[in-house]
């Protein structure tokens, strides 16, 4: 069809009475959405289910800002489970305080490009406060910065990309030619994003041995890596990933013992903690991170346990300017970004990750944090560790449930006496059917069984009782 000469192309970009009054009914629908405590739980639909409630919503002409809203509101929003539920314990689910809500509204309005310090000063300088009070909390030197990226998976890739470069670079400093296969060390329970690091990077894992309880040690290893001595596979070593909290169980590794191998054998250490990260914020979760101050990268996700919206995990180095090194992009356009070093104060995100485009996804969290102070961060994830360990007593105190470990941060681990996996998939698609609890399966050294993550300061332990008696 040829271009309509009475066709305003500015139309869409300008705030109209109309735009007024649908801005009105958006703001309205996310009032009501705050006030919700609890939110319903929702659940999926099929998609026929879906396609027969909506018809074709992308048309020619549009539906209009109110139709479409209420498409949302009526038949999409209920087909998504809502994650800050208070019963959505499963996965690792998130719980946005308020003030990081509302101000995701204010970044999505504000048409911020986070990339660069040219373009986005105040708002990078806002997201390294943040930045700085996570390095606080797992004590990293002041020299320590990173960026912003858009969840863990992004992270481990970034960090390793950046201790891969580091070693290569190491390499031919000292005239020594690249490995036939590079390769790194982590263990089974390392998060599934680690694999596919490996895979994206062509690479290779050596896995090392856990203990019963999911754990690596710093003596499993060492002697691990000991019968690799001379073998090509060591030849091509890079990085060892440790993790602080694993997705399943809640397991923080022996970082201090990693640490140790690392260090003895001069490798990057890089730290999964975007989950179990965030207890670095409790006192009394503190020790078992003994050992995270030596790490050379590091990543933690405030959408899961800092309270933050979809997506905002922090990626933090040791010495960001090997990760510069890395990430830099060169391009004729780009030279006036990177006119002014570092050192002069001014910082750009996209040269600490993969990405160059970038959303200034960090600022809800850090208004959250200057809304609410740390302390109350510190006082809300040790909420949840509270709940947990009375969740756990609680299972002790039942006769037909049982813990299969004990925990160590925030996610418990139960079996229900006498099921067999299908038992299992039965309740959960009721429990999720009836508006109960989203608590789905998981596995535990090959056997099926009940898993709690408990992130959100809303969950209580009559929730939990509330779930229990219904199995």
């Amino acid at each position: 069809m040829a271009h309509d000469p009475s066709f305003d192309p500015a139309h869409m970009h300008t705030f109209t009475p109309a735009m007024e009054a649908l801005a009105g009914e958006v703001i309205a629908y996310t009032f009501e959405r705050f006030a919700m405590n609890p939110p319903p739980l929702d659940g999926p639909l099929r998609p026929d289910q879906l396609d027969a409630l909506t018809g074709p919503t992308v048309t020619p002409d549009g539906l209009g800002g109110t139709e479409a809203l209420r498409l949302w509101v009526e038949v999409l929003a209920p087909a998504c489970i809502s994650q800050d539920h208070p019963r959505a314990l499963s996965f690792v689910p998130s719980a946005p305080t308020e003030a990081s809500a509302l101000f995701d509204l204010v970044v999505g309005a504000s048409s911020i490009y986070g990339g660069s310090w040219l373009e986005g000063s105040g708002a990078v300088h806002a997201e390294n406060q943040a930045l700085r009070w996570i390095a606080d909390l797992a004590g990293l030197p002041a020299s320590a910065g990173g960026c912003f990226v858009s969840g863990g998976s992004a992270g481990n890739l970034s960090a390793l990309v950046a201790a891969r470069h580091a070693a290569a670079e190491a390499r031919a400093a000292a005239g020594l030619e690249r490995p036939a296969r590079w390769c790194i060390a982590a263990s089974a329970e390392a998060h599934s994003s680690i694999a596919s690091t490996a895979r994206v990077m062509d690479i290779d894992v050596i896995d090392a041995p856990v203990d019963d309880r999911g754990r690596l040690t710093g003596a499993a290893l060492a002697a691990t890596l000991a019968g690799l001595d001379g073998t090509e596979a060591m030849d091509g070593l890079f990085a060892i990933v440790a993790t602080g909290g694993t997705t399943n169980a809640g397991i923080v590794d022996d970082l201090a013992g990693v640490a140790d191998v690392a260090a003895e054998r001069d490798l990057w250490l890089h730290v999964d903690g975007a989950y179990g990260g965030a207890a670095l914020a409790a006192p009394s979760a503190r020790a078992h991170f003994d050992g995270i101050e030596r790490v050379d990268s590091l990543v933690i996700d405030p959408h899961k346990w800092l309270f933050t919206p979809f997506d905002c995990a922090a990626l933090l180095y040791r010495r960001p300017e090997l990760a510069k090194a890395a990430h830099t992009q060169h391009a004729a356009y780009l030279d006036v970004l990177h006119d002014h070093d570092s050192a002069s104060g001014e910082w750009n995100p996209s040269d600490y990750a993969y990405h160059l485009t970038r959303r200034a996804r960090g600022l809800p969290l850090w208004f959250s944090l200057a809304t609410h102070g740390t302390d109350a961060y510190r006082n809300a994830v040790e909420a949840s560790l509270d709940v947990t360990q009375a969740g756990a007593d609680l299972i002790r105190s039942l006769d037909h449930v049982e813990l299969v470990i004990e925990p160590m941060l925030s996610v418990l681990l139960f079996r229900r006496l006498g099921w067999e996996p299908d038992d299992y998939r039965a309740w959960s698609d009721r429990a999720l059917a009836e508006g109960l609890t989203l608590t789905v399966p998981t596995s535990w050294q090959g056997e099926t069984v009940l898993r709690f993550c408990i992130v959100n300061p809303r969950t209580t332990v009559d929730d939990l009782a509330v779930i229990l008696a219904t199995l």
